[in-house]
Order: C-alpha cells, then structure tokens, then sequence
C-alpha cells in the first residue's frame, strides 16, 4: 500500500515534540499527545499543536463516553482531517480546480516535520550502518521496469460502473463488502461467516474471473450509484511517458525507487573494494496511479519512499550486529498464527531466528531496527506488529517477507515491508541487459534484503 513513511521529529530538540505528529499525518492512531511547553517552536505551530491537542481530548472524551464505535472513529479522523487542513500541515493540491484525488500539498507544518523525519531516517539508518546512498532520476526508460517485471505485472483489477465509468479497485469492492458483513451483520450465520473470512483470507490469490464471479455472486454494485459493474480487468499503475521529442523512447515515473539501486549494483560494489555485504539507500518520490485513492495520505498517486537495498551473500546470511537487538521483544504475528486465526503475540527476535520463524539474523536485524526507528518515532508498541507474508502473498523467489503495520482507526496499516527477496531483480537485469561483465562476481549475490518505508 502506498502511504508516506511516518512523518515524526528524531529528537526531543526538534520544533515538534511528542506522539502526536505521525498520526496526524498518516492518521496511523488514535490518540495524540500535546507538545511541551519546553520546546522553542515558532508561534504558528505552537498553535497549530495547541488546536490538534485539543481536538484530540474532546474527541478522545467522545470515544470513551460512547463505546468507540466506527461513527464515533470516523468523526474523530474528519475532525482531525480538518483541523490539519486548516493548519496547513497538507492540503489537497490544486484546490481551487477542485483539486485531483490522490495528490497532496504539505504546507510549512507539515515540510518541517517531514525533513525532521526523513533526517532521523538518514541517520538511523544510512550513517549508523554505513550505507550507500544513491540519488535516481524518477523518469525510468521502459527497457529497465520491463526486465523488472512492472510493465507486465504491476497491475490492479479493476472495474467500471457501467452507466457512468467511475473505475474501483474490484479486490477492494469486494473486501469492503465482506468486511462490512463481518462487522456489522449480526444475523450473519456461522457458514457465511466463516465464508467471508475464507474470502479475505485468498483475496490476493482470486483471478480477474475469480473475483468478478464473486462481485456478481454478492450482488456488489458500484459504491456511489448502486449501478451495474463491468467484468475486472488489469490496469496497470504505471504513469507512462516519452522521453525526448521524438516520442520513440517510451518511459515511465517510477514505481518504486528500488530499480535504480539495482542497475547501479555493479558500481556500487566496485565502490565498496568488491566486498560483501552492503547496502544501498536512496529515498524519493515514487508514483502510481491508484485506481480510486482513498483514506487522505494513505493511498496517494505520488508519495516519498525510503528504500534500503542491503546485498549478502547467501552462504552467510549472519549479522555481525545481530546481537544488539536480539533481546527486543514486540508484537510479531507469524504465518502459522494468521493460519490458525489466533492474534499476534509478543516473541523475543533472537528466538524468533532461532526457531526458523525469521529466515536469518541479517533480516531479523533489520526487523529490529526498523522497530527501534518506529518506536523512537513515537509509535506506540501495543499499536505496532510484524506480520509475516502468507505463502499466496510472496513472489516465488522471496525467501521471506514481513510488513511493519500500525493500528489505526482504518485497521492494520503496513507502514515497512522487510523482503528477503533473492536475487531475482539482479538476475532479470543482468538478462535483459547483456552485460558479459555480471556473470563473473554475480553468483555471490543471492539475496537482497528490501527494507522499504511507504
């Protein structure tokens, strides 16, 4: 899911002391924190924190009187929404056209608070673990994401409303509507439950047929107008372009800004004395063009992403660091959980590696500090949990893959995925492009472990 990385200051010196700054952004929880009367900030945003604070206790009084119901939830995040509107920490762009769905402007709130954070990401990670940095161009050629997989594959199925062509993301028409079933049906029997759980449990393994024989099944109509729905089909979310003014060299705006570590690889490593492991880092915009934007900032057409692209050998997948977070004990919610419909439990990371749940101390490593960064940041830890991919939701060359999700009042919110991804995305390009200089030192490199941030 695409939503920016949490945006929250590094350091009790930092213009915007307290819990409150990453939810408001990414409405990532429920509650917020008023800023110290200790901090030095500009008057403006003294009263921008002032009003956010009280909002936060006149709604939070709200919610414990009446029992935190959906509506009770759903007022606290509007009245929220419009306090940082009106504040200026982001707004919607180009709002007097009526604005596009999707895009956003951060005003002078929300830039401080997010270089604040994009500083402490830098040095949490690039500098304390000595990381390359990279900087790409976001415009891609059409050759590099075609061996990357994206032309062909970055897709969502969607579907039209077929008397006025409004598009919806079809997986999503139908996870609302079994998720609405499930929480709000009470006469709903023990088979239909337990069907509908089925479905949100294979949801990402339904074909485009699987899932429009579902939406006509259930009698799911588009959402505005209560109007028939086309078959799904894929739309691929890639913003296409032209380079140069000939019109023959197609692009694309990224996707991701993995690609271009990637392609780099091989003079990064000479850069690194031919030495393994390592790791490249680059943070940046990324765009897609979401079918249906929805939720503010959570799902968005152009976001900043944060990307750690850390190469090891696949003989040794140790960590000579591992032991500084091997006694951190959190939520983490292993597949064998999800599959026995149990909830996540806390487990301490060095036994987590130790019992085979994590794959290997270099990705268990990286799930600690990513808990450190979240947790320093504010997060709090009974709202955090590391869920591990289900086998239906990994490529077949992943070796293992966990997401970093918060709670919110829209549920579980991946905010990290941490992949052992192989070394599918070096091979691919290694084909693709015909360079007789790979093969020689390739075969070392099995694993690139993807530390992303959304």
């Amino acid at each position: 899911m695409p939503v920016f990385a949490p945006l929250f200051p590094p350091s009790h010196k930092s213009l915007f002391r307290g819990k409150s700054l990453p939810t408001l952004l990414l409405q990532l929880r429920h509650r917020f924190f008023s800023v110290s009367s200790a901090d030095t900030a500009s008057p403006p945003m003294d009263a921008s924190s002032s009003e956010v604070a009280a909002v936060s206790r006149r709604l939070q009084t709200v919610i414990t009187t009446n029992g935190g119901g959906a509506g009770n939830r759903e007022a606290f995040r509007q009245a929220v929404v419009n306090t940082l509107e009106r504040r200026l920490f982001y707004i919607p762009s180009f709002k007097i056209y009526r604005g596009v769905a999707g895009l956003y402007d951060y005003g002078p709130p929300g830039c401080a608070v997010k270089s604040n954070v994009l500083a402490f990401w830098r040095q949490h990670f690039v500098l304390e673990e000595n990381m390359l940095e990279v900087d790409c161009p976001c415009v891609t050629p059409e050759i590099v994401l075609k061996a990357s997989g994206h032309v062909e594959k970055f897709t969502d199925l969607m579907v039209k409303d077929e008397k006025t062509g409004n598009c919806y993301r079809a997986d999503h028409l139908l996870k609302d509507y079994c998720k609405d079933k499930l929480d709000k049906d009470l006469t709903l029997s023990a088979e239909k439950f337990n069907e509908f759980k089925h479905v949100l449990a294979v949801l990402d393994d339904l074909s485009a047929e699987e899932l429009g024989a579902k939406l006509k099944q259930y009698g799911i109509t588009a959402p505005d107008t209560n109007n028939p729905l086309s078959d799904p089909y894929p739309f691929n979310l890639m913003f296409q372009t032209s380079i140069g003014p000939s019109g023959l060299s197609p692009g694309y705006m990224r996707p991701e800004t993995a690609q271009g570590i990637f392609v780099n690889f091989k003079d990064l490593y000479y850069y690194n004395g031919n030495r393994l492991p390592f790791a490249a880092a680059q943070i940046g915009q990324a765009f897609r063009n979401e079918i249906s934007p929805r939720q503010g900032l959570l799902r968005v057409r152009e976001f900043t992403l944060a990307e750690i692209e850390h190469f090891v050998d696949p003989e040794d997948k140790s960590h000579p660091k591992f032991s500084d977070v091997a006694d951190l004990e959190f939520l983490m919610f292993p597949r064998e959980l999800q599959l026995a419909g149990e909830s996540s439990k806390s487990l301490v990371l060095g036994e987590a590696v130790k019992k085979g749940i994590v794959n290997n101390e270099t990705l268990g490593y990286f799930i600690g500090r990513v808990y450190l960064f979240l947790t320093q940041l504010g997060i709090e830890k009974e709202r955090l949990r590391f869920r591990q991919h289900l086998p239906n939701e990994m490529a077949h060359y992943a070796a293992d893959c966990w997401d970093a999700e918060i709670e919110c009042s829209y549920g579980w919110i991946e905010c990290v995925g941490i992949a052992d991804r192989s070394a599918y995305d070096l091979h691919a390009h290694t084909v693709c492009s015909n360079l007789i200089a790979f093969p020689s030192w390739i075969y070392l490199v099995h694993t690139a472990l993807k530390v992303k941030f959304l």
